[in-house]
């Protein structure tokens, strides 16, 4: 289903949509939450109640986890890390012989063969200790060569190179490049065929390739001939792995950063690469369905980690603000500090919930997760720069002062300012949290599509636009009604503590207003809500407030079932809520009573250079 049959769209513009609507998953063969939301229909079976690992599984994670934890404290200094840039070469090679670079590879390949869930508690606990370090492991393997493998290798391809992760091997993605960032239509790679297509001519350039100055194995991702599709000539943009020792592969620069000091990244160069064909990844045309599917589970793993740095937040707060005394108390017992602290504690309560939920739901395979990951990717990664930057302010000076300065006058050397420094990029990787709300409004908006772009398609005949009305007629004469008239789903409500049972009331509610919001947005804007990028902002941080809602009420119900007498996830479920409620109002009363059009109009002539007279009075950039 194309977007992009609009004459006012320019050619670029054009291209852009369709080589991204071409990629997109299309079919929803399994259910899921976050999309039924979106339609006004909150599925709690989903969701209800919280998935809990078993005790084999478990316990393979807390084994694993004890030798890691102590492995990362004997070996490597992340201070030292950060002032170095680099990771000694025997902390890599004692994490290899580990398993750190294998953790999701399954035992048939000679990998660890770990749960999603056990990854994820992986990955949380390496973060909470050196973000360089888990960029290393989770780069490699949530993004790199395994994840695609797996999924669209060949059995061949699998035996050859799985196994080789096992023994230390790293490996690296490659999609952006230095004039491409979001937009796979501009990508200049190319991968011509040769020997008779037995074999691609590799040639271009790609920034950023996390662990790819050191990476012996690649997936790039380059453009094939165009192929005729519908009448029309369509790029395709094709997936091939790529070895290190085939000739023609240059490191030209190892990229420096504002944190994440030991990290490997950097802009690689192919020159005349000879690439076989039976090293292509998948059919040709599929790269970004590739880049896609791989990002719906490879996004999974920094929600886990950022959840590590938040939880580490949490600790340094409780005991600074315990022992910390200002105007004759401690700082904590101030209420400016305290509200703080008690965000910090249920926005980290929420995290949890939402990194183990979708976690859980890649392991059982009986969801579609890909908005779910999205969501726990935006979600996550922007709470815990909320809770990095209140833990800065509640240190006050020493947030700001390095590990090294405190340490050397004698002071407790928590590195919070390099914490910050890190984790600055999370809202920015495997999608910055504005692609991440346009891709969640686009899967969001779906079912409406379907039922409507047919009656816009001018290949339809008169006759097939007729059908497709009354059906699509039918359909929102049931539907849209049921909007503003449903009832609550009294199974779960049961189920439900007192403090809670109003959030989950209010969350039903809250389900068809959004819902009847978003057709609202459509059918007023029509084609040119693709311009309206504000509005759907607002409805999907609605969505994702409702989705981070449900999950910690559901996770909260798991731990007050299996401990009646503790009521703490219940409290800070609570306040989670409560939280949340306030922000999806101020997003709905901005829906479509705002400033949207002013400060367009503000950006755009600022652009244009008429407050130029506001930039004097500085030495110019």
């Amino acid at each position: 289903m194309e977007i992009t049959d609009n004459a006012k769209i320019s050619g670029k513009k054009r291209e852009a949509l369709e080589v991204a609507e071409e990629a997109r998953e299309k079919e929803w063969a399994r259910p899921s939450f976050v999309s039924e939301l979106f339609q006004g229909r909150l599925p709690w079976d989903l969701i209800v109640p919280f998935p809990e690992q078993s005790e084999e599984d478990r316990k393979i994670g807390d084994e694993f986890i004890a030798r890691l934890e102590k492995f990362l404290v004997k070996n490597i200094d992340p201070d030292e890390v950060d002032r170095t840039g680099e990771i000694p070469p025997p902390a890599l090679k004692g994490l290899a012989e580990l398993g750190c670079f294998a953790l999701k590879i399954p035992k048939e390949y000679s990998g660890m063969g770990f749960s999603q869930v056990n990854y994820n508690r992986i990955l949380q606990l390496v973060a909470s200790y050196c973000a360089s370090t888990s960029v290393w492991i989770s780069a490699h393997q949530s993004i790199g060569v395994p994840q695609p493998l797996m999924i669209f290798g060949t059995e061949e391809q699998k035996k050859k190179y799985l196994p080789r992760f096992r023994k230390g091997e790293i490996s690296a993605f490659a999609l952006t490049e230095p004039d491409v960032g979001s937009d796979p239509a501009r990508m200049k790679t190319t991968a011509v065929p040769v020997d008779g297509g037995k074999a691609y001519l590799l040639n271009g350039e790609k920034l950023w390739c996390t662990n790819g100055p050191v990476a012996d194995i690649l997936v790039v991702m380059a453009q094939t001939p165009p192929k005729v599709v519908k009448g029309r000539e369509r790029k395709q943009i094709t997936a091939f792995i790529v070895e290190k020792t085939m000739p023609g592969i240059e490191t030209v620069h190892r990229c420096q950063f504002m944190g994440l000091h030991g990290i490997q990244n950097g802009l690689l160069r192919f020159r005349n690469v000879k690439v076989p064909r039976e090293n292509l990844l998948g059919k040709e045309g599929e790269g970004l369905k590739l880049a896609l599917m791989t990002l719906n589970t490879g996004r999974l793993t920094m929600p886990a980690g950022v959840t590590g740095c938040a939880k580490w937040c949490l600790g340094v707060v409780r005991q600074w603000a315990n022992e910390r005394e200002q105007w004759g108390g401690p700082i904590g017992k101030h209420e400016a500090i305290a509200r703080k602290i008690s965000a910090i504690a249920a926005t980290t309560f929420a995290m949890e919930a939402m990194h183990l939920m979708t976690a859980a739901m890649a392991d059982s395979k009986k969801t579609d997760i890909r908005l779910e990951a999205a969501m726990a990717k935006l979600f996550c990664t922007e709470a815990s720069w909320r809770i990095i930057d209140a833990t800065i302010q509640i240190r006050g000076g020493r947030g700001y002062e390095t590990a090294q300065s405190l340490k050397a006058r004698g002071e407790k050397p928590w590195p919070v300012e390099r914490l910050m420094r890190d984790a600055r990029i999370n809202t920015i990787i495997e999608g910055t949290s504005q692609i991440m709300r346009l891709f969640i409004a686009r899967e969001a908006m779906d079912p409406h599509l379907q039922k409507l772009l047919p009656l816009m398609d001018p290949k339809k005949t008169p006759a097939e636009k007729i059908k497709g009305g009354l059906e699509a007629l039918g359909h929102y004469a049931r539907w849209y009604p049921g909007q503003w008239v449903y009832w609550i789903h009294r199974k779960v409500e049961e189920l439900i503590p007192e403090p809670l049972e109003t959030h989950f009331e209010y969350a039903e509610a809250t389900a068809h207003r959004l819902a009847r919001n978003l057709f609202l947005a459509m059918a007023v804007y029509q084609q040119a809500l693709e311009q309206k990028q504000e509005v759907m902002t607002r409805l999907v941080n609605i969505g994702t407030d409702l989705f981070a809602m449900a999950v910690t009420i559901s996770r909260a119900l798991r731990m007050r079932t299996k401990n009646p007498n503790d009521g703490t996830p219940v409290e800070l479920a609570d306040l989670f809520c409560r939280e949340a409620r306030r922000r999806i109002g101020r997003q709905f009363r901005a829906l479509f009573v705002n400033d949207d059009r002013f400060t367009y109009r503000i950006a755009q002539e600022t652009l244009q250079g008429k407050y130029l007279w506001l930039e004097k009075g500085i030495v110019p950039p």
